[in-house]
């Protein structure tokens, strides 16, 4: 059976650009995204197109137990989970406190902390029996850096972080690889900060700092640290790395 490279955020920027770049080395890319059933069929027929095994299954992540069954039916009926790329996001926008509902706080928690816990819950037994995996975690300069009206994105990008550190230290000397992966910087992506923006200011800002300026993250281009970071030797493992392009000062600077 092929390798599985399972993709939680599954949208045309990272997670469906990563869920290519895994096909075209003879993955199996599950790719899973919560809404837009067209969008998700156009980038799996993308991956097909070109040759690659993909599957597609709308999941939202929030409800209870729809990470855990899809988990399970990976593995009963395409195959063994070899690695999980993380990457829901869970910006609210710029909030403040008083702005900022109980519901709205403790949904980034569950998008961004509590669904990566329910992953890995499920995930891990089966990658300690193979003795060997990988989970890729998408996060955030929220996660180092907590900024004015911020207070729910903040707060769940650093539980990501830690509990990404929590993960290695229990799993590494077992075979599973966990990486937190921090993105500083805009993303040349149409399914978040095109939405965030509008289609018009997501175009200009584009043409002004992106394209051959280089100076957006392009999510193709991220796809290759990702496929890197799998495949690793174990004796030289990163845990945690940041992304930026050249010309953005790092979040440490700002």
């Amino acid at each position: 059976m092929q390798p599985v490279c399972l993709v939680i955020g599954a949208g045309a920027g990272i997670g469906g650009n990563v869920a290519r770049r895994f096909a075209r080395d003879g993955y199996h890319a599950v790719l899973c995204r919560r809404t837009d059933e067209e969008g998700l069929k156009t980038l799996v027929a993308g991956i097909t197109a070109d040759g690659g095994s993909a599957s597609g299954f709308l999941l939202n992540a929030v409800e209870p137990d729809s990470i855990e069954q899809r988990v399970a039916d990976v593995e009963a009926n395409i195959g063994p989970i070899e690695v999980v790329v993380y990457n829901l996001g869970a910006q609210i926008g710029n909030r403040t406190l008083a702005d900022t509902s109980y519901k709205a706080f403790e949904r980034g928690w569950r998008m961004a902390t509590f669904g990566l816990f329910r992953t890995a819950s499920s995930v891990c037994p089966h990658m300690v029996e193979r003795g060997k995996g990988t989970i890729l975690v998408t996060s955030a300069t929220a996660a180092m850096r907590g900024n004015k009206e911020q207070h729910s994105h903040a707060a769940a990008m650093g539980g990501r972080r830690m509990l990404c550190q929590s993960l290695n230290a229990e799993f590494s000397a077992r075979g599973i690889h966990v990486v937190h992966i921090l993105i500083d910087g805009a993303v040349d992506a149409p399914d978040t900060l095109g939405k965030m923006l509008g289609p018009e200011a997501f175009q200009k800002l584009r043409e002004e700092r992106g394209l051959e300026h280089d100076g957006l993250l392009v999510p193709a281009k991220i796809a290759e640290t990702y496929f890197h970071l799998a495949h690793q030797h174990r004796s030289a493992w990163t845990h945690e790395l940041d992304l930026r392009a050249f010309s953005d000062l790092p979040w440490w600077n700002h």
